[in-house]
């Protein structure tokens, strides 16, 4: 089609971005292109900034959560909070009623309620929480990068209905470089309910690694799995034992741990046979992997601190209301972390 020529130049300045979908993009979904070895060579350059970036940042946490995360691609702290502050900081989000958002994928409701400038002035144990040096620092380190993440109250309400697993239930990785999501529980987790799991050291790459990414990349953009074309790699378990790495672990935790993960690891929402409720503060933060400076975090500029979340939602919704942009994302009115969903 005429008009992808005139899209050549985005297309070309997309390799140079995070951008990871391959189905839609012509460069980065390009069988001969990632046969010569196109998403091997940004994934290993990316890995590369990314640890230099880390270097940098290495000071500002203790070196046993360094070399936690160097071995396993997560650190968990366990009693993060003082136990009088974590329960000022339950009971305050468990009053909580304010505008939220909801999907249903699956057979999982997931709510997302923001921590942003609107909401966070009403919340100053949660605020002082996220803000706290202990807190951002961790972020800071796993994610590579000295910016605010995105950050929510999420619940996430397993077997909520009767459908497909949860597609964050497959095992997978979220895109090439090295990223963060972060969780801190505001209840106890289970190991047989939705406990975050993960392939310990996964978060590094091995020959096979690369030999299986790169196969993957040929033929994504024409396959069958959409999240996969979309840059989000699934693996079996299977796979993964192929690929050399150890056994996943499920991550069941009590209340008041903080986990904090890099993940272009593999890893997945663990499933379950009961309806659970599972309540966090998730964080989630992702920049361009080509940067090699840890600052000039845009979102931090008067304006835009604390607000960008919402803009993007507005965008979204926007174009969420054509006809060729559906969504599963949607407003549900006032909501409580703890509420029960409303059907």
């Amino acid at each position: 089609m005429p008009w992808r020529w005139l899209l050549a130049p985005f297309y070309l300045f997309s390799v140079f971005t995070a951008a990871k979908t391959f189905r839609g993009n012509p460069v980065l979904g390009s069988r001969t292109l990632n046969r010569w070895g196109l998403h091997v060579l940004r994934k290993r350059i990316a890995a590369r900034i990314g640890l230099w970036r880390r270097r940098q940042l290495a000071g500002t946490i203790a070196p046993e959560d360094r070399a936690a995360f160097e071995r396993d691609g997560f650190i968990v702290k366990r009693d993060f909070l003082d136990p009088a502050t974590f329960q000022a900081l339950r009971d305050e989000l468990m009053a909580l009623q304010v505008d939220a958002r909801e999907a249903v994928i699956g057979d999982t409701l997931t709510r997302l309620i923001p921590l942003d400038a609107v909401t966070l002035p009403q919340l100053p144990v949660t605020a002082r929480v996220v803000e706290s040096p202990a807190y951002r620092k961790l972020l800071a380190y796993v994610g590579s990068f000295k910016r605010r993440p995105r950050l929510y109250v999420q619940t996430v309400f397993s077997r909520y209905c009767e459908g497909e697993p949860d597609i964050q239930s497959f095992f997978h990785s979220d895109t090439f470089h090295p990223t963060l999501k972060s969780w801190l529980f505001l209840q106890d987790v289970a190991d047989d309910e939705s406990a975050f799991t993960y392939v310990p050291g996964s978060h590094r790459y091995n020959r096979r690694r690369l030999a299986w990414e790169r196969r993957v990349s040929m033929t994504a953009a024409a396959g069958r799995d959409r999240l996969t074309a979309e840059g989000s790699l699934r693996i079996s378990e299977r796979e993964i034992k192929r690929l050399g790495y150890g056994p996943p672990l499920r991550l069941a935790l009590p209340a008041n741990t903080l986990v904090v993960a890099d993940t272009s690891g593999i890893h997945a929402r663990a499933t379950t046979a009961q309806q659970t409720v599972r309540v966090s503060i998730w964080a989630y933060s992702r920049s361009n992997p080509f940067l090699p400076w840890v600052g000039g975090d845009l979102e931090s500029l008067p304006g835009i601190r604390g607000r960008a979340l919402r803009m993007t939602w507005a965008v979204k919704e926007m174009f969420a209301r054509k006809p060729f942009a559906a969504t599963t994302w949607h407003f549900v009115g006032k909501r409580s972390p703890w509420g029960a969903p409303v059907r």
